[in-house]
């Protein structure tokens, strides 16, 4: 008996299959990744043409398949249409999509993690052009809070202690490790480098972090405020377009070092300068 289900969900991905029809990738807060065929979307004058397209959320009715699911029906519940109208935010929603990707799971709910996509996607849609860069940043970070693998950011992965920045000394860096999982306070990295050499017997037993990159006070600054709610202020001093640069690229690497892929969108990204975002 064939079995036919409702769901709502927001397409993440679309590829040409066959003649006319499209394979969409599906977000749904009712069971997660669904993998679907839109028969004859490619068609010009197809009701399923302009529903296919990314980030437009629909009601569906779909067919289930021995391999692949069909969809009989979908009407459109939201769109988000400065998304594909401005490359800069195609490029970062499509940067997110690529990132949940990674994230959901099939046939389980997924609603938190529709919900926060939603909500990302709703703010890169209404987001001056300066800000973007910004706004993709913390959802980047928020998705890896939600998954649990959100790098420490307060304290030393070392010591445990928290960290502020030091706005005082402009040579003053914190590192940040991969590895680690976030924060690495540098002096007490070195003191344990220096009584690991110390000692031969230590010298085996204490494995120091490697560092990846270190952070001026203006990035952990930012770095530190991305789990809020709302985004840092963009006009405090601190928060310079650079220092935001280099928080993305930062979140970019660490999402790459824990999935063990990269992000074809973020070449988009890098490919605007930080000044149009």
């Amino acid at each position: 008996m064939t079995k036919t289900y409702q769901a709502t969900g927001i397409i993440l991905k679309g590829m040409p299959l066959g003649e006319a029809d499209r394979l969409l990738t599906i977000l749904s807060p009712e069971y997660g990744l669904i993998r679907a065929v839109a028969p004859g979307a490619r068609k010009h004058k197809s009701r399923l043409r302009g529903r296919s397209e990314l980030f437009v959320v629909n009601q569906w009715l779909i067919v289930k398949g021995r391999s692949l699911d069909k969809i009989t029906q979908a009407e459109t519940l939201e769109t988000y249409p400065r998304l594909s109208r401005d490359l800069g935010r195609l490029a970062a929603s499509q940067y997110l999509a690529e990132l949940v990707l990674c994230l959901a799971l099939s046939d389980r709910p997924e609603r938190e993690l529709y919900e926060l996509l939603g909500e990302h996607l709703r703010r890169l849609e209404q987001a001056d052009d300066r800000n973007l860069l910004a706004y993709l940043s913390q959802a980047v970070f928020h998705l890896l809070a939600i998954a649990g693998i959100a790098p420490e950011v307060q304290r030393c992965c070392l010591t445990q202690k928290a960290i502020a920045p030091n706005f005082s000394d402009l040579r003053w860096r914190v590192g940040f490790s991969f590895e680690s999982g976030g924060l690495v306070n540098l002096s007490a990295r070195e003191s344990l480098s220096q009584t690991a050499s110390e000692s031969i017997t230590n010298a085996s037993e204490i494995a120091l972090p490697k560092i990846d990159t270190k952070l001026s006070a203006s990035e952990l600054n930012i770095l530190q405020q991305l789990g809020s709610q709302d985004l840092p202020a963009m006009s405090q001093p601190s928060f310079d377009e650079i220092a935001w640069v280099k928080v993305e690229h930062l979140l970019r690497d660490y999402s790459k070092y824990h999935f063990g892929r990269s992000f074809r969108s973020a070449s988009l990204v890098d490919a605007l300068s930080p000044l149009e975002f």
